[in-house]
């Protein structure tokens, strides 16, 4: 299933809502009966129905969209509101074959979001580019869903990461602890993106940091002599990749292992993730991984 799965394969998929059903179906049928119980984008288990099961624990909403029957457990705690916060500067157009990050940042948010209302909770999105702070706050409604899949859709990253005082506005609007998901290939000049990740935790709220990477980007696969461009300065340089393979690799490393280090002792929940990785084992991968810790 992850083979159908692949990124660039989704992306012959022209419908954003139609992706994100396919994604989160492949998801289920790979569950694990060993994952533990929860709500919310704690993710409370679904598993086949066997005879004998109870039919009040049918949930039939997903009979709907998929024809099969699943049982949900433990639906013991109450829903909760999770905001997406997606980067949407220039340097999220950065291309390995054929695929973007922000196409796949779309895949993975419209799947996250589509899971996250399928459980029944709040889903909200906001998008950041220098100047620009587009807001859907969280709402449970099917419309709303549809508003934030169009959003998806329609985006177009562009200029820098915002500064500080345009940022700050996603901070207030809820007195409740919310679940923050931010997608974001941590492209920064002066510490902005991880600064802010710090005052999203200042609100105990969950803060999880999707960190979009390319494959040439870890391994620098590019052949002789090539020229970069900076995608938000437009500065160029020129590099022989193939003497500066093996120091870039290294110091890329320590970069990766600094970032790890620092979102551990902010208590955000880091997670790296390469654009040609499949969406239902990043969503398996992930929830595995977060029930566990």
């Amino acid at each position: 299933m992850s083979r159908l799965l692949s990124p660039k394969t989704l992306a012959s998929i022209k419908s954003l809502p139609l992706l994100a059903k396919t994604v989160v179906d492949g998801f289920m049928m790979g569950v694990q009966k060993s994952m533990q119980k929860g709500a919310g984008m704690e993710f409370s288990q679904y598993r086949s129905y066997q005879p004998g099961d109870d039919l009040r624990q049918l949930d039939w909403k997903l009979f709907a969209r998929s024809d099969r029957y699943y049982i949900r457990e433990a639906e013991t705690e109450n829903s909760i509101n999770v905001r997406f916060i997606l980067d949407a500067s220039a340097s999220m157009n950065h291309e390995d074959s054929g695929m973007t990050k922000m196409e796949y940042a779309r895949f993975l948010t419209a799947s996250l979001a589509y899971l996250a209302h399928s459980q029944g909770d709040g889903i909200g999105l906001y998008t950041l580019s220098r100047g620009q702070v587009l807001t859907l706050a969280p709402r449970r409604d099917s419309q709303h869903l549809q508003r934030i899949f169009h959003q998806l859709e329609t985006l177009t990253p562009a200029g820098t990461f915002p500064g500080k005082e345009e940022a700050i506005s996603l901070l207030g609007g809820s007195s409740r602890r919310e679940v923050i998901v931010f997608v974001t290939d941590l492209y920064e000049k002066e510490d902005e993106i991880s600064r802010l990740t710090g005052q999203f935790k200042a609100y105990r709220n969950e803060v999880i940091v999707f960190h979009l990477m390319a494959p040439n980007e870890l391994t620098l696969a590019y052949p002789g002599s090539v020229t970069f461009e900076d995608w938000e300065t437009g500065r160029q340089v020129e590099v022989a990749t193939e003497s500066l393979r093996n120091p870039y690799v290294a110091a890329l490393q320590e970069q990766l292992s600094q970032i790890r280090q620092r979102m551990l002792e902010r208590d955000v929940y880091y997670h790296l993730l390469t654009i040609d990785q499949p969406l239902d084992e990043a969503l398996r991968d992930f929830l595995k991984r977060r029930v566990k810790g």
